[in-house]
């Protein structure tokens, strides 16, 4: 059914269940040549009842019409917060269709191997090389996976040493999956408060001999940089405690500072951010760890090792934390990140670095004095503003859904909780001065509306295939499958 809303060849798009009709086939199988071989009648599910039954082109046109409205760093400025998402170069993923990468079966024999291994030792290399830390592993599949393995080798440590510890640090500026994360690991979680920048003073009125660790993002997720973290780590290593840092925000610290020298004893890495691999989607993501020498004989196995010109996986790590992952990752990951580093070199990463900072900071300076600003200190590479100067009882979700009638996807609302009504825009290195004026623009013409006219933000969006849901009625009420009428 087409809705006379449609606008050209925008069509109100079906469900499959809409557009079914008793008797279409979409296949046409020849008879079978060989004896049927069914399974046990146990093992075999009831008829599936009311399921669409379409022909071969409805279904082609079904899902190729979905696939244009998806939204992607291909097609549009994508300024998420805290996530990094940067264009992804098309000549990574040209590397990584190289038939020996692209076809190569996960149980090859390591003498039949040696390309891949060669390839992710190098890469663990060159991660080494740009975040100061001794080793590294590849194997976790994304980010909180990477975050998850930094966590359990540091319980290890500890157990190794006959150390009880039961609490883990965590500073009101940290990512969101921290506090899971030591949850999940055994540990009692202890906030700390910050005044934006985590203190020395304040970490230390937490501390104690029952602290495994402190958990941090630097930069944090207000986009500042912690610049007490050598201090911060020193008062948490006195007390036998060990730091982790959350990497997500490695794009502001390439080329300019190393974690790992500035005591950080595990960090995780998101290959699917600072390293311009896909990104979204449900994955396949990358979360490589890096860790500091007294924690290298705990790494998950199997490691890779070089013996003279040859590469080989190394089971024998009896402290090792064991496998997080099948096989070792998400290999075509591994690739695009190798190749964009091999394109990069190391001064084109320094580069990206700056040229992301400067667009944060490019996008603050025009933006800052409309929208209100809580924290003053220098950003790096995301800023984040607030809903407090918003006119017209308008709210930072207004804007947000406003935008979208600019042509742009909305940035990151309402994160970090630290800031009520919170706007968190990171630009990137990848978007050029042309498209920030852009979204700035509009961001100045949202907020001039939300002064004179805010209805146009509060019914906001109007161009959008769907207008504006009832959010509330779809959290309390969602309908998460198809029912017939």
């Amino acid at each position: 059914m087409i809705s006379t809303d449609a606008r050209g060849l925008i069509l109100d798009e079906p469900l499959l269940f809409e557009q079914s009709q008793p008797g279409r086939i979409g296949y046409s199988l020849p008879d079978a040549d060989v004896p049927p071989a069914l399974p046990d009648i146990e093992l075999l599910r009831d008829e599936i009842t009311d399921f669409p039954e379409l022909s071969e082109v409805d279904v082609i046109r079904h899902y190729t019409r979905l696939s244009t409205w998806n939204y992607g760093v291909d097609s549009g400025f994508y300024p998420l917060g805290s996530c990094t998402m940067k264009y992804n170069p098309k000549v990574n993923e040209v590397a990584a269709r190289l038939p020996g990468f692209a076809e190569i079966h996960p149980q090859t024999p390591e003498a039949l191997n040696q390309g891949a291994l060669e390839l992710m030792y190098r890469l663990e290399q060159a991660l080494a090389e740009v975040s100061g830390f001794p080793a590294i592993c590849l194997q976790p599949a994304a980010g909180a996976q990477g975050e998850l393995a930094g966590m359990l080798m540091i319980r290890a440590w500890h157990e190794a040493r006959g150390s009880k510890r039961t609490k883990v640090i965590i500073p009101d500026t940290a990512h969101g999956t921290n506090p899971a994360t030591a949850a999940l690991c055994g540990y009692e979680v202890v906030p700390v408060t910050s005044t934006g920048i985590l203190s020395r003073e304040a970490v230390a009125a937490v501390m104690s001999d029952e602290v495994a660790a402190l958990m941090i993002t630097n930069p944090n997720t207000l986009g500042l940089f912690e610049a007490d973290i050598r201090a911060i780590c020193e008062l948490v290593h006195e007390h036998g405690g060990l730091v982790y840092c959350d990497g997500a925000n490695l794009n502001a610290l390439m080329g300019i500072s190393r974690p790992g020298d500035l005591g950080i004893d595990v960090m995780h890495f998101n290959l699917h951010k600072t390293f311009s691999t896909p990104h979204g989607g449900g994955g396949p993501g990358a979360g490589p760890v890096g860790v500091a020498e007294k924690l290298i004989p705990f790494l998950p196995l199997p490691v890779i090792t070089k013996e003279g010109d040859s590469y080989h996986f190394e089971y024998e790590r009896p402290q090792s934390i064991g496998r997080v992952k099948s096989f070792y990752g998400h290999f075509g990951i591994l690739v695009r990140a190798y190749s964009y580093i091999l394109a990069m070199g190391g001064e084109g990463l320094k580069k990206a670095t700056e040229l992301a900072v400067l667009n944060a900071n490019y996008i603050r300076a025009r933006l800052e004095g409309v929208y209100a600003l809580p924290y003053k200190e220098r950003s790096l590479h995301e800023v984040v503003f607030s809903e407090e100067n918003l006119g017209g009882g308008c709210r930072t979700l207004d804007v947000a859904k406003r935008l979208i009638d600019y042509g742009f996807h909305p940035p990151t609302i309402y994160f970090p909780l630290v800031v009520a009504g919170a706007l968190m825009v990171e630009p990137t290195e990848t978007e050029s001065k042309q498209m920030i004026d852009d979204f700035c623009d509009a961001m100045l013409a949202i907020a001039a509306e939300a002064q004179h006219d805010p209805d146009k933000l509060k019914q906001a969006p109007t161009r959008a295939r769907r207008r504006r849901l009832d959010e509330a009625t779809a959290a309390r009420k969602p309908r998460l499958r198809w029912q017939p009428q």
